[in-house]
């Protein structure tokens, strides 16, 4: 099997499983919570390296091994891959080779249409409008790539807090010019929103997936399936008749949407018809007059008469309160009325905003994730520079003291970093609590600790590059005698530990310390004036510690050690213990 695979970087694949058999880390990824499923696999929220949130999609264990499946994942990543665009949840790493193949995309945090629609009403005025022509642009983009969504529905739509929808799971998707991946008589997807061609094995186009814009948008103007609920049989009938429930949909915008809808591929208005239609129901005119397709037949065997499907507004009875319309075999519900824009000119730009209770999570709908306080903040690149040139410089007078006081400002970085990391998962998982200060308060000691092992294990390699490059150092300095190079000149003693403290800042587990680092900076010495009183406090100790060192010819002391480790080798280093 053959597919391409998006880099993840340099970090090896690893698969952890709680005792359930459920993965709570995929690879460099995280895994906070489930999302949702499909036919092909479970929807997972979760954190990449760098903390940010994503949406991953697993195989199920069932189809992992099924070479059809991880083609269909394969051909997902290579369609995907070639979509940029703000209204499609971009591809931003995959593995399709390993034991649990994935995919992962932008994490959109919000409602799916459905439930959002189900708890706020049906879009009406403006915001239906700026929904329409959020999802064309969507659509717009995916077939300028070649791409084929075909399974365009109001799951697969999410509703963020603000901004246009986008569209999300493109778990059928494929390349339009490619063979189809579903063996003959197999159909996947949701019945009611499966395109005709795609229920009868035809081929499939953009035609396609205009349809389902028209199903979806027929749903977020009423409420209601467009083809109504009870058996599947009943459902997929109607939809290879064409026989469409549009009622409660604004008549103006009727006949573009059943004109979408029609089972007939080419019968359907192209792309441009749509983005006419669009802007004359902005304008307030009737999208009737942008059909270049004439009507079918009130005696056609695949539609209703038009008399049927769309009666006049003005002359509907108003929905008795027990038992609304449900539509075909739906069951009666009580249904919120729709939720009208301000008065005034159309603004397609206007954003699709929910009301409802803050912060509430409905029913597992994942609520926008916090934000991480680091984020956006300054790198204080000057100000950590200037400390590692101090650090350097204590290093020709005080060499022990300075790889101390490394090891010290790694521990502290350290914790600040797992100090705001868990307090960021813990936000992720549980929501923002009043408790959530005391109890990282509680856990700094626990995360000092384990920051200070973290640090010494993570010290050790960078330590060994810097004594050799200390030997490096004195022997091109030709500070030696014979050929054995002495290590005990300040200037290559400055540039070992100049080397270790780079080694540790790019090295293995260096993420950690410098998110941590640049916290500390930030916290000690905060704003523009505290951070360049800080570079310069500490450039002006770094050069006064090389002077005097230079100047003075003073020996290195070699504190808290009371003897030259160099020199005296292991009773060197005994002599920290009297």
């Amino acid at each position: 099997m053959s597919g391409p695979v998006i880099s993840r970087g340099d970090e090896p694949v690893t698969s952890e499983v709680t005792a359930d058999d459920q993965p709570t880390r995929l690879g460099p990824y995280r895994l906070i919570k489930r999302l949702g499923e499909g036919g092909m696999g479970v929807v997972h929220l979760g954190l990449d390296p760098r903390g940010r949130a994503v949406a991953i999609k697993v195989l199920r264990d069932h189809v992992a091994h099924d070479e059809q499946a991880r083609a269909r994942l394969a051909r997902e990543v290579s369609s995907l891959s070639r979509v940029e665009h703000e209204a499609v949840a971009a591809v931003l790493d995959a593995d399709v080779e390993g034991s649990r193949p994935y995919l992962v995309t932008r994490f959109i945090p919000g409602l799916r249409l459905d439930e959002w629609v189900r708890r706020h009403g049906p879009l009406a005025g403006p915001a239906l409008v700026t929904f329409a022509r959020g999802l064309s642009a969507a659509l717009t983009a995916l077939h300028a790539a070649g791409v084929v969504h075909r399974d365009v529905k109001p799951g697969n739509v999410m509703m963020p807090e603000a901004g246009s929808p986008v569209l999300i799971d493109f778990g059928i998707a494929h390349l339009v010019d490619e063979a189809r991946l579903t063996v003959s008589g197999l159909v996947m997807g949701t019945p009611g929103y499966l395109s005709p061609e795609l229920l009868a094995g035809r081929a499939v186009g953009e035609a396609t997936d205009w349809w389902g814009w028209a199903a979806t948008l027929a749903y977020a103007a009423t409420g209601r399936p467009p083809f109504g609920g009870g058996g599947m049989d009943a459902v997929l009938q109607r939809t290879m008749a064409g026989k469409c429930d549009l009622h409660g949909l604004d008549p103006r915008l009727a006949p573009l949407v059943a004109a979408a809808l029609d089972p007939d591929p080419g019968r359907r208005p192209s792309r441009g018809v749509v983005l006419e239609g669009l802007d004359a129901y902005a304008a307030g005119e009737d999208t009737r007059h942008c059909l270049t397709v004439p009507a079918p037949a009130a005696t056609s065997s695949y539609r209703l008469p038009p008399t049927a499907a769309l009666p006049p507004m003005a002359v509907l009875p108003p929905p008795p309160p027990a038992a609304p319309y449900a539509g075909f075999g739906g069951n009666p519900r009580p249904h919120a009325p729709p939720i009208t824009a301000p008065a005034g000119p159309v603004n397609a730009a206007m954003p699709v905003k929910p009301v409802g209770p803050a912060g509430l999570g409905l029913d597992g709908a994942i609520p926008e994730p916090p934000s991480d306080p680091r984020r956006g903040r300054t790198m204080r690149t000057g100000t950590l520079a200037a400390l590692g040139l101090a650090l350097a410089a204590l290093a020709t007078t005080l060499p022990l003291a300075a790889v101390l006081a490394a090891l010290g400002w790694s521990a502290l970085a350290r914790t600040a970093d797992r100090s705001v990391t868990s307090l960021m998962l813990r936000r992720m998982e549980r929501g923002a609590r009043g408790r959530d200060l005391p109890l990282t308060v509680l856990f700094s000691p626990v995360h000092l600790v384990a920051s200070g092992f973290s640090a010494v294990a993570h010290a050790l390699v960078p330590l060994a590059l810097g004594v050799l490059a200390v030997f490096g150092a004195a022997a091109i300095a030709g500070r030696g005698v014979g050929v054995v190079p002495d290590p005990t000149d300040p200037l290559p003693v400055a540039a070992g530990l100049g080397v270790a403290l780079l080694t540790g800042w790019w090295g293995i587990g260096g993420t950690s310390l410098r998110r941590g680092s640049r916290s500390l900076a930030r916290g000690l010495a905060p704003g523009r004036v505290g951070a360049g009183v800080a570079s310069a406090v500490l450039v002006a100790a770094a050069a006064y510690l090389a002077i005097r060192s230079q100047a003075t010819g003073a020996q290195l002391d070699w504190w808290p050690l009371r003897n030259n480790p160099w020199v005296d080798g292991l009773p060197g280093w005994l002599g920290l213990l009297g």
